[in-house]
Parts: C-alpha cells; structure tokens; sequence
C-alpha cells in the first residue's frame, strides 16, 4: 500500500527512525485541508514508546481540526539539524516520514498525561508544567497519530 523508497542505499533502520521521533522536538505534520491543497503545519510532538504512537497537542478549532474531521489520513516528517564533516559543506541529514490515521482525544485526563511529557522535551520546571495544563488543558486537545508506515532516509547533500 505504501511506496518503497527508491533509493533503498539511504534507507535508515526503524530504530534509527524512532530515534529520531523521540529526540527531535518538532516536524510537520499534513493533513487532507481545503478543496484537495494539503495543509502543512510545524507541530511539536511526543513519540510514546509504550505504544508507538506520536501524540500532538492543539486547540479545538481551526483548519487542522476541520480537515481532521473530514479525513484522518496524514503524514507526518522529521528532519534532524544534521553536520557537516570536517572540511565539507555538504550537511549529512537524516529524516523521517510517518504515515498513518489520526484519532482526536478529548479526555482531560489523557490530554494532562500526555502534555506533561510532551513538556519534558522543553523543559524540566514542574511547576511551569503545572500551570501551563491548569489553565490551558481544558481547551486543549491531543491529536493521536497511529503509524501505519514509518520509513527514513540518510542523505548527503552533495
């Protein structure tokens, strides 16, 4: 159902792949938007290893929702900063590609449970965590991407 990659000699392992979701702070996730156009909006995210799903949290409304509600197919991309070997130019980057199905997760107790770990990625202040899920979970939602094909990639770009 999902294409191979083409150049199969920059395929990155699936380890490597979670890696990356785990590590890097955001992507950019696409969804189904207006009339046919893709939407693409940065999000940051937490990738749960306990289920392998990446977890997003947002408000109640706007186009993300809308669209999500029309289709809950996205994809979603990870590209870490790279480096440059010494002497060199050329960044060496390694990215990832998630496809799979979005559920949207209105609970408040799962929406507070996952926007704490989602914070840890930034920051270690639990008070700050605290109140940042006191005044802003109630209009917050999760948005749950389950996986149904991750593949990533190694490239040099020379």
């Amino acid at each position: 159902m999902f294409r191979e990659l083409t150049r199969k000699n920059k395929q990155i392992q699936n380890d490597e792949c979670i890696e990356l979701l785990i590590t890097e702070t955001r992507g950019i996730l696409a969804v189904n938007g207006d009339d046919g156009y893709p939407y693409a909006m940065p999000m940051n995210h937490y990738y749960n290893p306990e289920d392998g799903c990446i977890y997003f949290h947002c408000g109640r409304k706007g186009h993300r929702i809308d669209s999500l509600k029309k289709s809950d197919k996205v994809s979603f991309c990870v590209c870490e900063k790279g480096y440059c070997d010494e002497g060199e130019w050329a960044y060496n980057v390694r990215s990832v590609i998630v496809f799979g199905k979005v559920e949207i997760i209105d609970d408040i107790a799962e929406v507070s449970h996952i926007a704490k770990k989602l914070s840890y990625k930034f920051t270690q202040d639990e008070e700050y965590i605290k109140n940042e899920i006191e005044r802003f979970g109630k209009a917050t939602l999760l948005l749950k991407l389950i996986p149904e094909h991750i593949c990533g990639k190694f490239v040099q770009e020379s």
